[in-house]
């Protein structure tokens, strides 16, 4: 028997709860343009069952379904923004240390090719 990826039956809190609201997201876009599950299904390719599990925040629907109904639904402009190493204030921060004041110094011409 193949172990399930604990991930997807049980995962952390905060990650359930971000893909719910995700999905919650996703079907509050897809109700305001009066697009049935069936529609956008048919848009991105896929079965009406996905979409459905994606609005639902399900662990196990894959990355590129999410994005496929952000195509779908005109917004996926808004997924380059996740993780966006600009807003990323604990990165700069760890990064900051590492960081060069300046350049180095030259060390001369060489003509040895």
């Amino acid at each position: 028997m193949v172990a399930r990826n604990p991930l997807l039956t049980a995962p952390p809190y905060e990650v359930e709860m971000s893909l719910k609201t995700l999905g919650a997201n996703l079907r509050t876009a897809r109700l305001r343009r009066n697009l049935s599950l069936q529609q956008v299904a048919e848009k991105v390719g896929v079965g009406r069952h996905v979409v459905s599990s994606a609005e639902k925040g399900k662990p196990s629907t894959g990355i590129a379904i999410y994005a496929a109904i952000l195509w779908a639904l005109g917004l996926i402009d808004q997924l380059s923004v996740v993780a966006d190493p600009n807003h990323d204030e604990e990165g700069k921060a760890l990064a900051k240390p590492r960081e060069r004041a300046r350049a180095g110094t030259a060390k001369g011409l060489s003509d040895d090719f």
